[in-house]
């Protein structure tokens, strides 16, 4: 407990999770220095980045909290339909889908769906004018990449061009899957796993379709999604396409864009409309990298650089922000507590408060990806009928579905 009473706190990465962790701090920790690192320049234009996230209800409300929200850009997720293809059972009482609405949990959106950069550039906003107006305690340090994080007594000294030393490390700096592969990790650090799997992700537009309406379709290759974007110029919905296949026998890096839209056609159930034409596709690999313990020392990971997940449920980015969330707010606590007593604020009290409140929510998440990822490469007779008896018998309980509902909604509490 030899920290001073003013933390002096470095975020390394400045991302969704890195900027809201440093938005919550300067805000919650008033007499707290607080330094976010990444390695673009700070006048970079992050606003047209066109890559698609899915957003929780709680985690639009945190941005909302933030001041970092833009109805205009965001489109509200109003149903979520989540099925089985092909959908044969043999009690044919029983469809094998999924289906949840707002209308069924007594909210106006289950969540959204917006670009990185429409995300990206208001919480870079915020901060900014945070640090426009505390600038001797808020310090921006784009286009400084960090080199290196190297635990001394009571912190951590940071290698950015010249060596700080800070009380607290949080990285944020994660990416896909490959990407944290390429960052070496101690034996027994990291529980991983490579799917061999490939997701190809792109902009499919729609004739009759609904607003509104998300859906993830499984079929024998793996789970393909559906994410609505509003309607184009035209006033044709668009939506975010993610496909999930064998990477060693791919059925879709040889079609030609005509043959992506066959396929899709029969892939897709009728309720989503037609698919009428696509963009050229991006591909990235898929797989498990998630941190053991999110705190090693004065270090804690966020976000993607605490766990990279398959795409299965879109919960990546929400977990991120609930890591931000609770680690700002136990700081506050740790903070307020110091202060009463009079004493320095015990930071490793508040990382291991940290480390045991995410635990459930973190868990919990990586075990159901990783299950249902790893059941697509399973060739066990009858996988895919259980796996669809499985759906229709949740939408069959309403209590059960009303809780898948509030966690994906909110996150374990």
């Amino acid at each position: 407990m030899s920290t001073p009473s003013s933390l002096h706190l470095a975020i390394v990465g400045a991302g969704p999770a890195g900027l809201a962790l440093a938005l919550l701090a300067a805000r919650q920790l008033p007499d707290a220095q607080v330094s976010l690192f990444d390695a673009r320049p700070a006048d970079r234009d992050v606003s047209a980045d066109p890559r698609t996230l899915a957003l929780s209800l709680g985690s639009v409300h945190l941005l909302q909290h933030l001041g970092a929200w833009e109805d205009g850009r965001a489109q509200p997720i109003t149903e979520v339909h989540v099925s089985q293809q092909p959908p044969t059972l043999a009690w044919q009482a029983l469809v094998p889908q999924v289906r949840l609405t707002a209308a069924d949990q007594g909210v106006a959106m289950l969540g959204a769906v917006l670009p990185y950069g429409a995300l990206v550039a208001p919480l870079q906003r915020r901060w900014q004018a945070e640090v426009d107006a505390a600038p001797q305690r808020l310090h921006t340090r784009f286009g400084t990449p960090v080199a290196a994080l190297k635990d001394v007594a009571g912190g951590v000294e940071i290698d950015a061009g010249v060596a700080d030393r800070f009380d607290l490390a949080i990285v944020a700096e994660g990416g896909v899957f490959a990407d944290r592969m390429a960052v070496a990790a101690a034996p027994g650090q990291r529980l991983t796993h490579d799917y061999r799997q490939t997701a190809w992700v792109g902009t499919v537009t729609l004739q009759g379709g609904r607003p509104g309406l998300a859906v993830e379709r499984f079929t024998r290759h793996g789970p393909a999604a559906l994410l609505p974007l509003g309607a184009d110029a035209e006033g044709q919905l668009r939506a975010a396409l993610v496909w999930c296949v064998p990477a060693d026998d791919d059925p879709v890096k040889d079609l030609d864009e005509a043959q992506r839209l066959a396929v899709l056609n029969t892939v897709f159930p009728a309720k989503v409309g037609r698919l009428v034409a696509i963009t050229p596709l991006k591909q990235f690999a898929l797989g498990l990298a998630a941190e053991r313990t999110l705190v090693r020392g004065r270090q804690i990971r966020i976000g993607n650089a605490a766990q990279t997940l398959h795409p299965v449920a879109g919960q990546g980015l929400n977990l991120g922000l609930r890591d931000a969330y609770a680690l700002a707010r136990a700081l506050r606590q740790a903070s307020e507590a110091a202060r009463l007593a009079q004493q320095p604020i015990d930071v490793d009290a508040a990382l291991r408060k940290v480390e045991w409140q995410r635990a459930p929510d973190r868990w919990a998440m990586i075990a159901a990806t990783d299950f249902l990822a790893r059941s697509f490469t399973w060739t066990w007779p009858g996988m895919a009928a259980a796996r669809g008896l499985g759906l229709a018998v949740l939408d069959k309980l309403g209590p059960a579905k009303k809780l898948l509902a509030r966690q994906m909604m909110f996150g374990r509490r």
